[in-house]
């Protein structure tokens, strides 16, 4: 699991229902469709003032706040990541351009709608009885929970004869390579389009992603999606660092969301990055997604030191080899040659960098009483060519935890940039 970069490859209509005084509606806090958010400032520094207005500050986890939708760059990358994740590629059936456009912005204005803890169109209750409701109500009465949805463009969807977008591929949308230890399934891999739902409540991540998916039907169909808990990785350094579920701190050196310099460099495309037809994607990034399966009950039964010495960290504080604190400067030449931090540090790959937004799966057992357990790997960056790739590579190689995991789901997106008001919609640049 890389690190930074040791990345973990292992690295709006009808109104809320009412609330008490002491818990006021959605709509009270937020304003009509998000306008105002009144403590949408979690986004940018991860900790809000307390609603009794006193001078203490609380986790933005714990306000239920809104994250804003609209904004430069898409949210759910920088973005504190949040406690649930439910992520999901769609194929697109329908061979209409006007017919995809029209899903993207209607996908956009119902995002709009539920980022902002509102029901989709005139809600899930006091339409016509005869006709079935525009939201599907298992979201009725709960706080947005930060919720953020980050939609995707795969590399299918620019594919000849199908809408017109050959020309407008951009060249770092790479078909990614099968590397040595991969065990793909093709019913867990690729997909035309992508959308991340993440937010501190599991029952509003599935709830956005249910109400897109309805959306598009005769459109779109999903083609496989991840629930995830426990993010393996933070973009709020402040913050205690998460573990995985091999019981290692995960994500010590990733890039933090407040930090300009190092999102520039390595998260979002810049204009000099593209050129053309693929103009589109300046402001946006590459997503890399991997389903990577543990072997845990092997790697349960492994010795402490053989496990410090195959990640390259202590287990309890998560220091580096040789060190004392968790976030002490690695000494890369003190871990074993096939360490994973040694192998995944940027020194290590020529200053390949990634920002990483991975969590925890368990999705029942295999059928063998082995449980079905591991990593979902989310990677965002500026150009995969020069981020996932050559850290892959190097770990596909070399890695010694690659005896406890395998690579079984793989997937990769451009990530257009974000959509800077209620005119605009996700793509809108691509299909100009």
């Amino acid at each position: 699991m890389p690190e930074q970069n040791e990345q973990t490859t292992v690295d709006a209509g009808a109104a809320a229902p009412e609330r008490t005084a002491a818990a006021p509606s959605r709509r009270t806090v937020l304003g009509w469709g998000g306008a105002g958010l009144a403590l949408g400032a979690a986004a940018a520094g991860g900790t809000v003032a307390a609603v009794s207005g006193g001078s203490d500050h609380v986790p933005a986890a714990l306000t239920g706040a809104a994250v804003p939708f609209h904004g430069e760059h898409q949210a759910g990358i920088a973005t504190p990541v949040q406690d649930r994740l439910h992520f999901a590629a769609f194929d697109v059936k329908t061979k209409d351009r006007a017919e995809l456009v029209q899903l993207l912005k209607d996908w956009t204005r119902a995002a709009e709608r539920m980022t902002a803890g509102l029901p989709v169109g005139e809600g899930a209750v006091g339409g016509l009885p005869q006709a079935p409701p525009d939201d599907t109500g298992e979201a009725l009465g709960l706080k947005p929970s930060r919720l953020t949805l980050t939609l995707g463009f795969g590399p299918s969807l620019f594919a000849k004869d199908r809408f017109g977008l050959e020309d407008r591929r951009p060249e770092a949308l790479v078909d990614l390579e099968l590397f040595p230890g991969d065990n793909l399934d093709p019913a867990r891999s690729g997909g035309d389009l992508c959308v991340q739902a993440c937010a501190d409540d599991p029952q509003v991540a599935v709830h956005a992603i249910r109400q897109l998916a309805r959306i598009g039907f005769g459109k779109t169909v999903m083609r496989w999606s991840q629930l995830g808990f426990g993010k393996t990785s933070s973009t709020t350094p402040d913050e205690q660092t998460p573990r995985n579920m091999m019981g290692f701190k995960d994500g010590t050196r990733n890039i933090a969301g407040t930090d300009t310099a190092a999102l520039a460099q390595h998260v979002w495309v810049d204009g000099k990055d593209v050129a053309g037809g693929s103009a589109w994607m300046a402001g946006g990034s590459y997503l890399v997604a991997r389903r990577i399966r543990m072997n845990i009950e092997i790697w349960d039964r492994t010795p402490l030191q053989e496990q410090e010495d195959i990640f390259g960290r202590d287990k309890a504080e998560g220091a580096p080899v040789g060190k004392s604190k968790e976030r002490d400067e690695p000494f890369l030449k003190a871990m074993k040659p096939e360490a994973h931090v040694r192998l995944a540090h940027p020194d290590s790959n020529n200053g390949a960098t990634i920002l990483r937004r991975g969590y925890s799966f368990t999705d029942g057992t295999d059928g063998l009483g082995r449980l079905d357990a591991g990593l979902f790997f989310l990677a965002y960056q500026r150009d995969v060519r020069k981020g996932f790739v050559p850290i892959q590579r190097q770990l596909a190689k070399s890695d010694v935890l690659n005896e406890y995991i395998q690579h079984v789901g793989s997937a990769i997106f451009a990530v257009p940039p974000g959509v800077r008001d209620k005119d605009d919609w996700w793509g809108r640049a691509l299909f100009a």
